[in-house]
């Protein structure tokens, strides 16, 4: 299993982030990945998400269904898998 980083930056809309942002969330606790962490930062023009899952495909697949993507809401996104101590 591997952990992978998600990595995003809102769009200029903050009437529309509000209103996905509820869906958002559920959307990443209700897949109920391991070792899911994530949050926004401070100042609100993105955030960070990481959590464990077995292939890349299935790290994809949790991004590209989640409400900010797939309501256009951010400007940029990368998804990196991320060697942490005891990864091989």
């Amino acid at each position: 299993m591997s952990r992978y980083a998600y990595f995003y930056f809102m769009r200029d809309d903050a009437a529309q982030v509000r209103a996905a942002a509820p869906q958002h969330a559920a959307h990443w606790r209700d897949l109920g990945l391991n070792d899911y962490a994530g949050g926004p930062f401070h100042d609100r023009s993105g955030g960070l998400i990481t959590f464990r899952v077995e292939s890349e495909a299935q790290a994809e697949d949790a991004v590209a269904t989640d409400p900010f993507v797939t309501a256009g809401l951010l400007e940029r996104y990368w998804i990196k898998r991320w060697r942490t101590e005891g990864d091989e």
